[in-house]
């Protein structure tokens, strides 16, 4: 069974670079304390290493 990571906003992206706001858009980060599940792939670490200081991740 492939892990797969939970991923929630705890910071704005108000005052973030735009780099770093798509990113968040891309992974499904609209809102504060919104949560997505992903699969555990390199892409998808890549993402959270980009936006590393405002989510929070959780492996499930």
């Amino acid at each position: 069974m492939a892990n797969k990571l939970k991923i929630t906003l705890v910071k704005s992206t108000i005052g973030a670079k735009p780099k770093q706001k798509l990113t968040a858009q891309a992974l499904g980060l609209t809102k504060m304390h919104k949560t997505v599940e992903h699969q555990d792939n390199a892409a998808i670490r890549g993402m959270i290493n980009r936006i590393s200081h405002l989510v929070k991740v959780e492996e499930i």
